[in-house]
């Protein structure tokens, strides 16, 4: 496990409490360098939604604790938010809900010069995804994913 994957798994174990004790979910959480800084972010979500508050709850929580715990080396920046319309589906729990909705699909190698594609999910393995374009059935193998989230138009 890279020292990435661990502080994320650490960082997840340390709030599950205090988001199962809010009727929150938990919908991801990163820990990633970006513009020279380190930024640990958690997405939390419920059913009406989530507003500042929630997310100041949560934040004012997880950082007493962080900071008690302190299994991060390095200076970072601690962000707590909704997972917003570009929700990412990560866990059984978001494939599961999204059966039957509009995904997209952005690969890390393009498949006949494309990577990206957009259909309905239809299936879904712990190894693959399926979805439905223009009625003919396209399957991608996970670890060849980069992002697939609910699709959305404005």
């Amino acid at each position: 496990m890279s020292r990435k994957e661990d502080y994320e798994k650490k960082a997840e174990e340390l709030v599950m409490p205090l988001i199962e004790e809010n009727n929150f979910e938990l919908v991801d959480v990163e820990y990633v360098k970006e513009g020279g800084s380190f930024y640990l972010r958690y997405y939390i979500d419920k059913e009406n939604g989530i507003n500042v508050d929630d997310c100041e709850l949560i934040s004012r929580a997880v950082s007493d604790l962080l900071d008690e715990k302190d299994f991060i080396e390095d200076a970072y920046i601690l962000e707590v938010s909704s997972p917003g319309l570009g929700r990412p589906l990560k866990k059984e729990k978001d494939f599961k809900r999204s059966i039957g909705k509009e995904v997209e699909i952005k690969l890390y190698k393009a498949i006949d010069r494309q990577k990206e594609f957009e259909g309905t999910l239809t299936g879904y393995t712990d190894i693959q995804v399926t979805i439905s374009v223009d009625g003919e059935d396209m399957t991608f193998d996970r670890d060849k994913i980069a992002l697939i989230r609910l699709a959305f138009d404005f």
